[in-house]
């Protein structure tokens, strides 16, 4: 029973002996869900039968991915020349559609880890959302560089330090390019046991539940055996606080690395220190529009207003006003060191970002990134449903553009004006990528129906201190 706050500064003697919950913080989970709720809300999705939206949304995506494969069946049957790339501009869509897909992986490591160093229980009901977006989106990014080896059968001598039946042929250890499949490789690797370990708990209880011999036998063995015991949940804890103390440098260091393959060249408008920080928070900053994308979806369509409440959905957006903002802090921090350089060239690339042939490319960019973001700075927007998801949306298409308007401008016109040359994608550039969003979601859409979509047992930890049936 809670106790109005004048009557205890009146009356000392009717101080409550136990927790006092601040009546000014909005509960986490709302609708006075009680612990065998929760469990009931998240395993219903599990043992139902498909919906019919699930049904439609995996037609829609088996459908792209079809459409996709067939590109990437032509791209490895007739070389990467069916792609719209030249002699000038040797990067384009495929090293655009890798960074962005690398970025749009990192907000669920950031939720997993980082929020859990700092405690903060709202993270709780996206994180196991976020962190399948990373992995399912890092698999994705990696079919880019794979496809664009050309000979992909060929990609572990090419791209991994093993020895290579070809003779003394060895990797650059000095290239960017090698670093990155370090990097990544790194980060996906403890993004999948960080992800699988929150599972294992959730995996139980469906196992518990589960009414037939198969359903029995597959969630029992990705169970582990787990038994609930203290010592059990001790272990649990103590594996994901080091999981999270691991990750967390990751999320500063891939893509970091991602930014070496620019910074490191002398190309004008790469050659900058600025992009390890700017890459960082740019990929935070589309990754959790993305979060918000695919978790508005979810909400409605597996009934999970109570779960994923309008805070959850402002405190991302919070995340998105502050990345945002350093992010078009970055944009004019490079204009600025263009100038103060004195580099002609370097001013040049910059000012041809903005007046040059893809001058309508790097408008929208700045419109989606820097203008777009400020409108959440009101609340009404921030805890608006629709206008969230169309911004999220639209942060996203902004991302897509800023890696376009880096590569591609800065590539087509460089130091020799002999060279110059305009990039123009074919339906294979266009279909490859579609392959990657067919994958994707075809990916999410199966975790969403056979895995838990929220971590039943981080939730059900918040219940007490945040349930509106507990606070009145």
């Amino acid at each position: 029973m809670s106790i109005p706050i004048d009557d205890i500064l009146v009356n000392k003697d009717h101080a409550p002996s136990g927790p006092v919950v601040s009546s000014l913080r909005e509960p986490l989970v709302t609708g006075g869900k009680t612990v065998h709720d929760v469990t009931e809300d998240i395993c219903r999705q599990v043992e139902g039968k498909p919906t019919t939206t699930w049904m439609l949304g995996m037609a829609i995506s088996l459908a792209t991915l079809a459409v996709g494969a067939y590109c990437v069946f032509i791209l490895v049957w007739e070389g990467i020349g069916v792609w719209g790339l030249n002699k000038t501009v040797g990067w384009a869509w495929d090293i655009t559609n890798f960074v962005w897909w690398v970025g749009i992986g990192h907000a669920g490591t950031l939720i997993s880890a980082i929020l859990l160093l700092f405690r903060q229980k709202w993270r709780m009901s996206i994180n196991r959302a976020a962190e399948a977006m990373t992995i399912f989106a890092v698999i994705c990014a990696a079919c880019f560089p794979g496809l664009h080896m050309g000979r992909l059968w060929l990609g572990f001598y090419w791209a991994l330090p093993l020895p290579n039946t070809f003779g003394s042929l060895w990797v650059n250890f000095n290239s960017p390019l090698l670093w990155d499949v370090f990097a990544i490789s790194t980060y996906f690797t403890v993004s999948l046991v960080f992800w699988y370990i929150g599972l294992i708990p959730d995996f139980a209880s469906i196992r518990d539940r589960a009414k037939n011999n198969i359903s029995k036998a597959v969630y029992g063995a990705l169970s582990f055996g787990w038994d609930g015991a203290a010592k059990t949940w001790m272990r649990y804890e103590s594996v994901a606080l080091i999981l999270a103390g691991l990750a967390t440098p990751l999320v500063l260091s891939v893509h970091t690395i991602v930014s070496f393959d620019f910074a490191t060249s002398v190309i004008p408008g790469w050659h900058t220190t600025i992009f390890p920080p700017y890459f960082v928070a740019g990929a935070i900053f589309s990754g959790f529009a993305m979060v918000l994308t695919l978790m508005l979806i979810t909400r409605k369509t597996f009934k999970l207003e109570d779960y994923i409440t309008i805070n959850h959905i402002e405190m991302m957006n919070i995340i998105i006003i502050v990345t945002g903002s350093i992010v078009g802090i970055a944009y004019i921090t490079e204009f600025f060191i263009a100038w103060y350089s004195g580099v002609d060239a370097e001013q040049y690339a910059f000012l041809n970002r903005m007046t040059g042939p893809y001058w309508w490319a790097y408008w929208t960019m700045m419109t989606c990134n820097v203008i777009s973001p400020q409108l959440f700075w009101f609340k009404k927007i921030r805890t608006n449903i629709a206008a969230t998801f169309i911004l999220s949306i639209i942060v996203n298409i902004g991302m897509w553009f800023e890696r376009f308007v880096i590569i591609v401008t800065s590539l087509h016109r460089d130091y020799l004006p002999s060279s110059w040359a305009m990039f123009y994608p074919t339906i294979y550039d266009v279909g490859v990528y579609l392959f990657t969003f067919g994958l994707f979601f075809t990916a999410f859409l199966l975790f969403a129906k056979f895995f838990p979509v929220i971590n039943m047992a981080e939730v059900k930890s918040i219940i007490k201190s945040s349930s509106l049936k507990q606070k009145k």
